[in-house]
């Protein structure tokens, strides 16, 4: 037995028990639009708006972080870690197992994309907007869950990429912090908000 397969077998248990024993009409109305990105445009339109033409200095400067962090996070969790690692989607490996919701989606589960993005945009607006903070993350929360309730990602999916974003999105911050540090001492004030 492989190392890894304990972690494997409680990944596929709590697999079953997120998408099945909690399982329920609320939830199996709910999940697939909370999943669906299709359905994110608007409030995503909504947020680049107001961040551009009504977040001041500071909202542009959070637009601009999370155009970065999000194109960083996309490319390595999409193109480089999901690839590398080629663990199947619980919808491509064990479809007679789970209750599928919504369709398959791609070949590669580890890690999930909509969990680290969610976690990449709810790390930068929380840094700068803490008010917001509480309300981000359980979107995050909310959207994570939702990946594996509906049938597409095992947990550690979920865990994994909200990891990664996470991290992702406090390395560009902290690069940002450098540089208005930077700027600062050199009596640059185009960098303050």
């Amino acid at each position: 037995m492989s190392l890894v397969e304990p972690f494997r077998t409680i990944d596929f248990k709590l697999l079953i028990i997120l998408n099945q024993k909690i399982s329920n009409s609320l939830f199996d109305l709910i999940m697939p639009v909370i999943t669906n990105e299709d359905y994110w445009a608007i409030p995503i339109l909504c947020l680049i708006v107001y961040l551009l033409f009504f977040g001041q200095k500071k909202g542009k400067i959070v637009l601009f972080l999370l155009i970065i962090s999000l194109g960083i996070n996309d490319y390595i969790c999409a193109s480089i870690i999901k690839p590398t690692i080629a663990r199947l989607r619980p919808s491509h490996e064990f479809l007679e197992y789970i209750n599928l919701l919504v369709p398959k989606g791609g070949k590669w589960s580890m890690p999930s994309n909509h969990a680290s993005n969610m976690f990449v945009l709810a790390t930068v607006i929380s840094t700068f907007y803490s008010k917001a903070k509480a309300g981000i993350f359980l979107i995050a929360i909310l959207v994570s869950f939702s990946r594996v309730y509906v049938g597409v990602h095992y947990p550690m999916d979920v865990i994994v990429g909200a990891s990664i974003g996470t991290t992702i999105a406090i390395i560009i911050i902290s690069l940002w912090s450098f540089l208005k540090v930077n700027q600062l001492k050199k009596s640059k004030d185009w960098i303050l908000y």
